[in-house]
């Protein structure tokens, strides 16, 4: 079976790739970055996301320029395609995180382009179909997406299609909400965050072949870490989420406020252990060979090495 050859490196020797290094972050982007999570350390933005937004820079800059040597001898007009960029990575693994990090990075330093960001979760089938298909324990495996409207959305985009509208997911109520979509109009760059986005060959009867997300990426990041750390991750985000949910009884958290802290540890071990881990083993590990980047995390989610597809 054909392997990928992958270059490691660390963040030090990322700063090779780094071009931005004098440029300051302006206050409205530190603004931008602490309401993700206040905890962010400026320092690192400086010194690994920096650095790693530039890497995709020269990324989408060859792919542009590509396109431009393609079409010049056959004078076809030239129409920017968007660049598809993934992350993807175990359940409490930060996707999210580094994907909004890497929109507001991209958005602020290359402003001529449109950064949009999206989650595969607003793909996800609604709780009631998940239930009715006797699939709720098997949410975020890759049978409880929409996969055809997931990858209409993705192929509209790199068409051009504008406006595409997208279903959203509500983390309060832990369902699809059923009346809100979101509008995407023609990005330049498009950032695609979930747990199956580099699943292959996935076959539906609504396309003619098999298809799959993976075949409209441009550039590709999964986010590995040690099982015992994305476990502790999952649990800490779980209490986190039952702390945050004490009075709310909208929350989907709510029930396990209510529970001791001892309770809601031992059913939080249970998910991890029946779905989120099974998960990961199943289906998400297995597409880490086909991503274009591998970020390797250590304690407290700091980012310890890289590999890149040779």
């Amino acid at each position: 079976m054909f392997t990928k050859s992958y270059l490691s490196f660390n963040y030090n020797q990322l700063e090779k790739f780094y071009h931005l290094i004098l440029m300051i972050l302006s206050d409205t982007t530190i603004t931008q970055l602490k309401k993700i999570n206040k905890a962010i350390s400026i320092k690192e933005v400086m010194e690994v996301y920096l650095p790693l937004s530039d890497l995709i820079n020269l990324y989408i800059t060859s792919n542009e320029y590509s396109q431009g040597i393609i079409q010049t001898p056959f004078n076809i007009p030239q129409q920017k395609i968007p660049y598809i960029i993934s992350i993807t990575g175990s359940v409490s693994s930060g996707k999210s995180t580094i994907a909004r990090i890497l929109q507001i990075l991209l958005n602020n330093y290359l402003k001529y382009r449109y950064v949009e960001l999206i989650s595969t979760d607003g793909f996800l089938y609604p709780n009631s179909v998940l239930r009715d298909r006797g699939l709720i324990k098997k949410k975020g495996f890759p049978l409880s997406y929409d996969i055809y409207h997931l990858i209409k959305f993705v192929s509209d985009i790199k068409f051009g299609f504008s406006p595409v509208k997208v279903p959203l997911y509500s983390h309060l109520i832990s369902d699809i909400t059923p009346i809100k979509k979101k509008i995407v109009q023609k990005p330049d760059i498009l950032i695609l965050e979930g747990l199956n986005v580099l699943q292959r060959g996935i076959s539906d009867p609504s396309f003619d072949n098999m298809t799959s997300t993976s075949n409209f990426i441009d550039f590709s990041i999964y986010i590995d870490a040690s099982h015992d750390l994305l476990q502790s991750w999952y649990l800490t985000r779980f209490l986190g989420f039952r702390k945050s949910a004490l009075k709310n009884q909208q929350s989907y958290f709510y029930y396990y406020s209510q529970l001791s802290k001892k309770e809601a540890l031992h059913i939080a071990n249970t998910i991890w252990n029946q779905i989120n881990y099974r998960n990961l083993i199943e289906n998400i590990l297995p597409t880490r060979e086909n991503s274009t980047l591998i970020i390797t995390k250590s304690l407290n989610h700091l980012i310890k090495s890289y590999q890149i597809n040779k």
